[in-house]
C-alpha cells in the first residue's frame, strides 16, 4: 500500500509539472455559462483522432463526441484540444484546459484517484507484442529479461508493468517521453524494439500494416475504456456523460461505431498481409491508372476500387472462376453484358465497368442509410447480389435490429443459410456468411492502401459528365 501512495503522487506530480502560475482547475466556464462549447481533449492515433483522406475528423473518440453533444447540448459548439502524446491528456483536463477526456483512457486504480472515470464503453486487453521474423515467442515475462522493452510514458502500460515488476523481479522496462503506441509498435516492426505493449484493439489494426507484429502473450486482466472528468466536474455533465452511453449501448449505436472502425480489422492473417503488401509493390503499379479513371467517372475512392479488385481477383486479369466470373472485377457474364463489356479480361473494360456496377448497387440502397453503411452494403450486394442483402435487411428489422446498419445487417447475413430463417424470406437461401467476408476484407485493404497509396483528385468534370 505504501509503494502504490508512493507511486499515485509521483504520477500526480509528473501530472501536474509544467502547470504555469496562471492555469487553474477548473478554468473552464462552467456548462450553463455564456460561451456555448463543449471541449474534449485528446491525441491523434487511430484509436481516437485523426484526419481522414477528406481532411475531416474522424477516429471513434472524435465520433462519439460529436454525437455526445448533438444529442444532448443541442446549440453547443464542440472543440478539440489535441495534445502530443496520451501521458499529457490527463494534465490537459487537470489543468482545466478542457470538460471531457475522450481519448482511449484505461480506467486504472491511479488514474481514478485523479479524475472522474465514466461509465466504460469499451472492453480491451494489454498484449505483449514481438516481431516474429527477430525474436522466437517467449511462454512468460521471464523469457524477455535480456530484451529491449519499452512503452510510452505515462500510459496503463507503464502501470500495468510497474505492478508486473513486483512480481517478476527479472523484468525490466523503459517509459519513454514524447512518443505513442503506435510509434514503437513500428519500431518493434522494424526491429529496433524488442517488445512493447499495446492494447488488443490497436495491436489488430496494426497487423494489417505490419504482419510481422505477433501477440507473445496477455499482460494482466482485460481492462475497460472511458471518458474521464475533472473531480468538480459540472453534476449535469457527469449525468448527462453516463446516460449518453447507456443509450448507445442499448440502441445500438455503439456496436455500430465499434464496428465501423474495428469490425474489419481481425479478417486477414499474416499470409494475406504479406501477400498483399507485395502485390502492392509489384502489380498494383500496372493498374493504377485505370483504377483513379474509374475514380473519376464514378466518384469512388481508386483504393476502394483496388482493394475490391484485389479480393475478388489478387489482381490477375486471367482470373476466372468455376462459375466462368472473370477478369480483374471478377464480372459475370450477365454483368458484363449490362455494363456493356465486350472483354472481361481486358483491364481497361473490367476496372470501369466494376466501379460503375458497385455504384449502381450504392444507387439502389435506401438513400436514408448513412455512409459508410451505405458503401459497405453496396460490396455485400456486389458479392451475393442485392436481394439476399436486402433479405438479410428484412430479418434485421424482425430480429429488432437495425436494417439500415451494417453492424446489424451482417449478422443476418449469415442467417440465411438456416432454414429456419431463409425460408420464410423472399429470395431464398443465401451463402451469407460470404459477403460478410467479403466486405471486411475489402475494409482491411483499403485501410492498407489508404496508409501506403495517396489519394487522388478526382476529374470533377469528367465525373459530372459520367454521372449526368
Amino acid at each position: 500500500m505504501r509503494l502504490f501512495f508512493q507511486s499515485l503522487l509521483i504520477l500526480t506530480l509528473t501530472f501536474l509539472a509544467g502547470c504555469k502560475p496562471a492555469d487553474k482547475i477548473g478554468s473552464l466556464p462552467d456548462i450553463d455559462n455564456n460561451k456555448k462549447e463543449i471541449v474534449f481533449v485528446t491525441h491523434n492515433g487511430p484509436s481516437t483522432y485523426y484526419l481522414d483522406n477528406d481532411n475531416q475528423p474522424a477516429g471513434i473518440e472524435h465520433d462519439l463526441a460529436a454525437m455526445f453533444v448533438k444529442q444532448y447540448f443541442p446549440g453547443y459548439e464542440i472543440r478539440f484540444v489535441l495534445v502530443n502524446s496520451i501521458s499529457d491528456v490527463i494534465p490537459s483536463l487537470l489543468k482545466g484546459k478542457a470538460h471531457i477526456a475522450a481519448a482511449n483512457l484505461t480506467v486504472t486504480r491511479l488514474r481514478e484517484h485523479l479524475v472522474l472515470f465514466a461509465a466504460p464503453y469499451q472492453e480491451v486487453q494489454q498484449q505483449l507484442i514481438f516481431n516474429n521474423e527477430v525474436n522466437q515467442k517467449p511462454k512468460n515475462l521471464d523469457e524477455i529479461k535480456d530484451k529491449k522493452i519499452a512503452v510510452p510514458a505515462g500510459t496503463s502500460y507503464a502501470e500495468r508493468l510497474a505492478e508486473l515488476q513486483k512480481k517478476h523481479r527479472v523484468l525490466h522496462w523503459h517509459a519513454e517521453q514524447g512518443t505513442n503506441t503506435e510509434s514503437l509498435l513500428e519500431e518493434v516492426a522494424d526491429g529496433i524494439l524488442d517488445y512493447t505493449v499495446a492494447d488488443s484493439h490497436l495491436v489488430s489494426l496494426m497487423q494489417n500494416y505490419y504482419p510481422n507484429l505477433e501477440v507473445a502473450l496477455p499482460i494482466g486482466p482485460a481492462d475497460n475504456i472511458a471518458w474521464a472528468m475533472p473531480k468538480n466536474a459540472d453534476h449535469k455533465l457527469k449525468s448527462k456523460v453516463n446516460e449518453f452511453f447507456s443509450k448507445i449501448k442499448k440502441d445500438g449505436s455503439l456496436r455500430n461505431l465499434l464496428d465501423r472502425y474495428y469490425g474489419h480489422s481481425e479478417r486477414l492473417n499474416t499470409l494475406d498481409v504479406t501477400t498483399f503488401l507485395k502485390r502492392n509493390s509489384t502489380i498494383l503499379p500496372k493498374y493504377i491508372h485505370l483504377f483513379k479513371q474509374a475514380q473519376d467517372i464514378t466518384g469512388l475512392d481508386w483504393r476502394l476500387l483496388a482493394a475490391v479488385s484485389y479480393r475478388e481477383s489478387h489482381w490477375d486479369t486471367y482470373n476466372t472462376s468455376p462459375t466462368n466470373v472473370r477478369g480483374l472485377m471478377m464480372l459475370t457474364e450477365d454483368t458484363a453484358d449490362l455494363m456493356g463489356v465486350t472483354d472481361r479480361l481486358d483491364p481497361k473494360q473490367s476496372i470501369p465497368a466494376g466501379a460503375k456496377y458497385i455504384m449502381k448497387l450504392k444507387d439502389t440502397v435506401p438513400e436514408r442509410i448513412p455512409e459508410p453503411d451505405r458503401t459497405y452494403m453496396a460490396l455485400a450486394a456486389y458479392n451475393i447480389g442485392y436481394a439476399h442483402v436486402e433479405d438479410a435487411r428484412v430479418l434485421a428489422k424482425r430480429l429488432n435490429l437495425n436494417p439500415d446498419r451494417w453492424a446489424d445487417v451482417k449478422k443476418t447475413l449469415v442467417l440465411l443459410k438456416n432454414p429456419q430463417y431463409y425460408s420464410t424470406l423472399k429470395y431464398g437461401y443465401a451463402s451469407g456468411g460470404a459477403p460478410v467476408i467479403f466486405v471486411e476484407s475489402v475494409r482491411s485493404y483499403q485501410r492498407i492502401l489508404e496508409k501506403y497509396q495517396p489519394a487522388h483528385s478526382p476529374d470533377i468534370y469528367k465525373f459530372r459528365i459520367a454521372r449526368n
